[in-house]
This record gives structure tokens, sequence and C-alpha cells, in this order.
């Protein structure tokens, strides 16, 4: 279960990045910004799961 959560973390990361990227292409500092935001709260979520599992 622990590692179905981080798979998950990993693929919000991607679409986080993938958001910036768009983002940066279309010239939207919004959608930039929710990116990062996508990215951040992912890796927050994942490293807790981590933890909590040990």
């Amino acid at each position: 279960m622990k590692y179905l959560i981080v798979i998950a973390a990993v693929l919000a990361v991607a679409l986080g990045v993938a958001g910036i990227v768009y983002g940066e292409g279309d010239d939207s500092p919004g959608l930039q910004l929710l990116g990062v935001l996508f990215v951040v709260g992912a890796i927050v979520f994942g490293v807790r799961a981590l933890r909590r599992g040990r």
C-alpha cells in the first residue's frame, strides 16, 4: 500500500512538471504556479507516506 502512494506521488510530480512546461509555452504564470504547488504538495505527501510506514 505504501508503494502505491509513492507511485501516485511520482505521477503527480510528472503531471505538475507537465503543467509547468505547458504554462511556460503558453505564457501562463497561473498554470506554472499551480504546477509548482502540485509538485511540492506531491513531494510532501510522498515523503510523509514513506516516513509513516517505518
